[in-house]
């Protein structure tokens, strides 16, 4: 990175908000990434891509980076990013075909088979399509989670066990999404990962989540004492660099570029599976990536500014 680089010189255009179901979440992010950004010394304008008049604000105005905070539809599967990418205006995170491809967890793990990187058991199901409920049953186990294939945050995610719950679960599913992912239930540590950089990403500190519920939910997730962090886990050196490769293989095999954090499950055997992987974490006071960045000696304001180096470094 360039020590010669001033961030008061530099005008960022923080978009947060957007139309996903993660909304809320996106403004809570915005906030928080807003306040660091201006810490660390930078000229900030805050738009929301769902007011098409912010839209035009990106079009004309004299930007020299898009700092994201969109999460869900919209805002990690390529779509803004291939906006910005028409009007050459660099941004943080991965391009428009990473981003595609991390939100979409059925396709994901195609990638992550190729790079070695375990994965729990799956099958994928399309919403107006018959299924065998047995079936199911038979490849991913009685016990499974259900989720839609391309939302993030936990939304619409159910751990169930049995016909009646799969076949309740599914029906929720495709309220979120038109393709559901029904993988084998591994009973573990929850740990995520974040991984930083463009062409030699490293992993930071893991994280160790310990939900006050029975998984990691959106509850647990974003509200203030939903779950508990601790950082760095609380697992054997050999153990945490093999989980580290992982992600720093997961996000290679993804083509991320800036960040990206992946979620794994250490089963009681010791096995590591990973769940997904995110292009734009969480930026709120409950996130996760300011939490590693921290555990590395790299305060949020640090985190930002190097996010926005990379940007400007693979444009």
């Amino acid at each position: 990175m360039s020590e010669s680089f001033e961030p008061t010189q530099c005008r960022v255009a923080l978009l947060s908000g957007g139309t996903s179901g993660e909304r809320e979440i996106s403004l809570a992010s915005g906030k928080g990434a807003l306040n660091a950004l201006i810490e660390a010394g930078f000229q900030v304008i805050p738009l929301d891509p769902a007011v098409k008049d912010d839209l035009k604000a990106l079009i004309d105005g004299d930007f020299d980076v898009a700092f994201l905070c969109l999460h869900g539809r919209k805002g990690e599967d390529g779509a803004i990013q291939g906006f910005l990418e028409m009007i050459d205006l660099p941004y943080i995170g991965s391009n428009v075909w990473s981003s595609a491809l991390s939100i979409d967890k059925v396709k994901a793990k195609m990638f992550y088979e190729v790079a070695g990187i375990p994965a729990p058991q799956s099958i994928t199901l399309k919403k107006g399509e018959s299924f065998d409920v047995e079936e199911i049953i038979g490849t991913v186990g009685d016990r499974c989670v259900i989720k839609p294939a391309t939302e993030g945050s936990s939304l619409g995610v159910f751990i169930v066990e049995g016909r009646q719950e799969i076949e309740s679960a599914l029906k929720e599913v495709f309220s979120y999404d038109t393709l559901a992912l029904v993988e084998t239930y591994v009973k573990g540590t929850e740990l995520t990962v974040a991984v930083i950089g463009n062409d030699n990403p490293r992993a930071l500190p893991i994280i160790e989540i310990v939900p006050k519920s029975d998984s990691y939910d959106f509850e647990s997730k974003y509200a203030p004492g939903g779950s508990e962090h601790i950082c760095p886990a609380r697992l054997s050196d050999t153990v945490t660099a093999e989980i580290q490769e992982l992600a720093e293989r997961a996000h290679k095999a993804l083509e991320c570029s800036g960040v990206s954090r992946s979620d794994f499950i250490l089963d009681e055997e010791g096995t590591s599976w990973i769940l997904e992987t995110n292009t734009i974490p969480g930026m709120t006071g409950t996130s996760l990536l300011p939490d590693a960045a921290r555990a590395a000696g790299m305060s949020f304001p640090e985190l930002c500014t190097f996010l926005v180096q990379c940007a400007l470094e693979k444009d």
